[in-house]
């Protein structure tokens, strides 16, 4: 799986095939004919990660109605997703990426600085892709609190 060159609107989205919670398996290419809203965020159950987690578990009913599936990625492992999603009641699936290669394919791995130190971690962007698998909307450097309202407009913008 590499990522192409330059990942904005219009280009064809990363495939993948990664595991996610409940035992199942998430691949865009199974996804195909929806619209798919891809969101990569730091870590399971921290403040941000949960504020966006709920906002889309809030919305879940409209993105369904509006003809997408909602997916979060981040780099933890199965079990912390499978008790993430159970402590706050996420109706989407969690994608584990402990070996980030769903990451670095939507290219949202950055230096990061926290209290001095300089690590790699996963920076907050969302993708929407459309339901013939094409990028059509990216946001980077997203700010967790009313992300999913602005995600949920994108989706309704599409066909």
């Amino acid at each position: 799986m590499s990522a192409p060159e330059i990942l904005v609107p219009g280009t064809p989205a990363p495939d993948f095939s990664a595991p996610a919670i409940g035992g199942r398996e998430i691949s865009l290419s199974g996804l195909r004919g929806r619209k798919v809203v891809l969101y990569f965020y730091p870590k399971d159950d921290t403040p941000g990660c949960t504020t966006e987690g709920q906002e889309f578990a809030a919305l879940y009913p409209e993105f369904l109605a509006a003809g997408a599936e909602v997916v979060g990625v981040s780099r933890d492992s199965l079990d912390s997703h499978e008790k993430f999603a159970q402590k706050y009641g996420f109706p989407f699936p969690l994608v584990s990426d402990a070996s980030e290669t769903l990451c670095h394919a939507y290219d949202v791995i950055r230096e990061k600085k926290n209290y001095g130190k300089i690590y790699l971690g996963i920076e907050r962007s969302t993708f929407v892709i459309d339901r013939e698998g094409r990028l059509a909307w990216v946001q980077r450097k997203v700010k967790a609190a009313g992300h999913a309202g602005k995600v949920l407009e994108a989706v309704r913008s599409l066909p």
